[in-house]
């Protein structure tokens, strides 16, 4: 069975870790609860995964934001499904979902940043009906 878990307490959290550690392998479990409890009492930021059996198979680490720009928009900072389940459906199920929660918070639209060398992340964004409408700039200071 697939299920949809809104991780709140340090078990659920802790739960995302082996999946979320594919796309952020500087993560260490030993602080990983502590960071994203960090990250949720200063930027309000939420951690959603898709379980099936028990297991997490997706997981995504997301935000509302509000800016001059373009308004209130839900902002994925993590995207990411487990290597060993990909293909059967569990990212589509939870981007389908982070987009019906950007209508359900009212916001215009939901955005993502994805590091250019992610192709088979962005061929899948693309099938979902994202496109690329800016450039994100950094520069380390």
């Amino acid at each position: 069975m697939t299920t949809l878990l809104h991780s709140a307490t340090d078990a659920e959290i802790l739960a995302t870790f082996d999946v979320m550690h594919h796309l952020r392998p500087a993560l260490t479990r030993e602080t990983y609860v502590a960071r994203i409890r960090q990250l949720m009492a200063s930027d309000n930021f939420r951690l959603t995964a898709v379980v099936e059996d028990g297991v997490v198979r997706a997981v995504a680490g997301w935000r509302i934001l509000d800016m001059l720009y373009c308004g209130k928009f839900l902002s994925v900072d993590d995207l990411v499904s487990d290597p060993d389940a990909r293909s059967n459906g569990h990212g589509k199920a939870l981007l389908d979902w982070l987009k019906d929660e950007a209508r359900r918070q009212g916001c215009g639209h939901l955005e993502l940043i994805s590091n250019v060398v992610r192709e088979r992340a962005h061929a899948f964004y693309f099938r979902e009906g994202l496109a690329v409408d800016a450039f994100h700039f950094r520069v380390k200071v």
